[in-house]
Order: structure tokens, then C-alpha cells, then sequence
């Protein structure tokens, strides 16, 4: 198994310690959390980045790569949600983008293809995991401060319009 997909591996194995540090009280906790939510987070760009420069680029990892990311994101936001900082309204949409895709990718592997995910996922990964580590971070609603509001705003629109820009590009795959 090559380093980008333990990379990937890793980044899954964090998301249970992720998911007990915010259940825990304590401010130590939720800085841990934190840092093992940025660790986890920043994983997906080095294994991406490393995958592309050594040619090291699989169907696995095109599969697993962006699996662990929803499931890392999503984990994240049930919690945040849980904590009263996320509205639901977010988590479900963010939810059901996710899912809407794996189906997608589930139909596309029936059929001997691989979809791997685009730039506008990525924007949408990457801005997700923006707003939850300063979420995490700040303890503070979103719905509380104008910025938060704003950029739970951006994540929902760019969920929708990454989950939109996938069936158009792989309507062949329905």
C-alpha cells in the first residue's frame, strides 16, 4: 500500500479519537479535538499532493480518499450540530450532497468507472473544513456571529453546487 493511501487510513483512524475528544468536557479536549480534526484535515492535502507528484494515484485512493473525507466532515458537523454551534439545516444538506454522490460513484462502479473527485469538491472540502475548525475552535454558534453565518452560508451553497456540477458531468453514469 502506498503512502498516500495510508495517509488516507490514517485520516479515518482519527475520526472516532475526534469524535470521543468533543464528547469529552474540558478545554484540553476540545483542543485536542481540534488539533486532530486539522491533523485528519490536513492529511487529504498531503496525501493528494504526494499521490499526484510521485504518480502514485489509484482507484483505490480515488475511491477511499474521498469517502474518508465525507465521513471525517460529516462526523465533525453531527457533532457540532450535537454541541448547538451547527445548525441541523447544514448538516443535512452537507448530508444528503454526500450521500447523493456515493450513490452517483456507486452506479459509475457498476459500470467499470472511477469517479474522482473535481475541483469544485474540493473547494467544498476545503471550506467545510474551514468552518468546522473554527467552530471547534471558537466554541461560538454559527448562527451567533455574522462571519460564521456567512460561511455556513458559502459551505452550503458550494455542498449544493459541487453535488449539482457532479451530475452534470456524469449524467452518462445514470
Amino acid at each position: 500500500m502506498n503512502l498516500p493511501n495510508r495517509l488516507t487510513l490514517m485520516r479515518a483512524a482519527l475520526i472516532p479519537v475526534m469524535v470521543v475528544l468533543l464528547y469529552l468536557p474540558g478545554e484540553g479536549c476540545r483542543w485536542a479535538a481540534v488539533a486532530v480534526f486539522a491533523l485528519a484535515s490536513l492529511t487529504d492535502w498531503v496525501d493528494g499532493r504526494i499521490a499526484r507528484k510521485r504518480n502514485l494515484v489509484t482507484d483505490f485512493g480515488k475511491f477511499l480518499d474521498p469517502v474518508a473525507d465525507k465521513v471525517l466532515v460529516v462526523s465533525a458537523m453531527v457533532m457540532l450540530q450535537h454541541l448547538s454551534l451547527l445548525p441541523a439545516w447544514c448538516v443535512l444538506i452537507v448530508t444528503a450532497r454526500e450521500l447523493a454522490v456515493d450513490g452517483l460513484r456507486l452506479v459509475a462502479s457498476t459500470k467499470g468507472k472511477v469517479i474522482a473527485a473535481g475541483w469544485p469538491g474540493k473547494i467544498k472540502t476545503a471550506s467545510q473544513m474551514v468552518l468546522i475548525l473554527l467552530l471547534m475552535a471558537l466554541r461560538v454558534s454559527a448562527s451567533s456571529h455574522w462571519a460564521l453565518m456567512a460561511l455556513t452560508l458559502w459551505v452550503a451553497a458550494i455542498t449544493l453546487m459541487s453535488g449539482v456540477d457532479y451530475f452534470i458531468k456524469n449524467k452518462e453514469n445514470l
